[in-house]
């Protein structure tokens, strides 16, 4: 029968298969994670009226300068996310697509995978009205805590009176662990005013690869490396660099 068909109408037929693929692609969901630059807090600052940080028990100075912790913002652990959303994404610089296995645990309902995360956020830090979620902001709160105690150990704010942001776990023995998504947070600690940027060591150049105009990064690998980092800023010492 084909025979009897002109070669346009041919052309037609064969191409009905491929659009119909391509069809069932647009409007099926796809296993990606969508990102973009989240809020940044200042835990020497407050969340709803109160501190972010609390010290009982030892006395506590007052601060200048910020120290921000960034987020991300990203779509649910069960939105469907498009094809036409994934190309839009990836040629944006202010958004990320990532697998969504690499952002929520699998094979676990919606409240589960939200359980995971608020059980990070509380392996991290304890203050229970700031409503951001995951391990990230170990190492910001652990700074925090330091400034409010003892500044720079001279008299002046670990800040030096700086707006200063980051990520970073934290754990017991003080090491700096990798937390994903610095390509958004650089971007988002830039909008909130952020001069420099401490990051996991281990993301330093993708955190340098996308680093806005006017954004120092620092690398640390431990919570004694970002205290001495934010020490030689202010004395004019040596800072690491990517």
């Amino acid at each position: 029968m084909l025979s009897r068909l002109s070669r346009p109408r041919v052309l037609a037929l064969c191409a009905l298969p491929v659009l119909a693929l391509f069809g069932t692609a647009a409007l099926a969901p796809l296993p990606f994670t969508l990102a973009r630059p989240g809020v940044t807090a200042d835990v020497l600052g407050k969340d709803d009226g109160q501190p972010v940080i609390t010290i009982t028990g030892a006395e506590t100075r007052p601060t200048d300068g910020q120290l921000r912790m960034t987020t991300i913002l990203a779509t649910g652990p069960k939105a469907d996310v498009r094809i036409g959303e994934v190309f839009d994404s990836w040629f944006r610089t202010d958004r990320a697509v990532m697998p969504r296995d690499a952002v929520y645990p699998t094979g676990g309902s919606e409240k589960e995978i939200e359980k995971h995360t608020l059980d990070d956020m509380r392996e991290s830090q304890n203050v229970d009205d700031l409503d951001i979620g995951g391990p990230s902001a170990g190492l910001f709160l652990s700074l925090g805590i330091i400034d409010k105690l003892d500044g720079n150990g001279s008299g002046g704010d670990l800040t030096g009176g700086r707006t200063i942001a980051g990520t970073g776990t934290i754990t017991a023995d003080g090491k700096v662990g990798a937390v994903g998504g610095v390509s958004m947070k650089v971007q988002g600690a830039h909008r909130d005013g952020a001069s420099v940027f401490l990051v996991p060591k281990a993301e330093c150049r993708q955190a340098e690869a996308e680093r806005p105009d006017g954004l120092r990064i620092v690398p640390v690998s431990t919570l004694k490396d970002a205290v001495g980092s934010l020490k030689a800023l202010e004395s004019g010492g040596k800072v690491p660099s990517c």
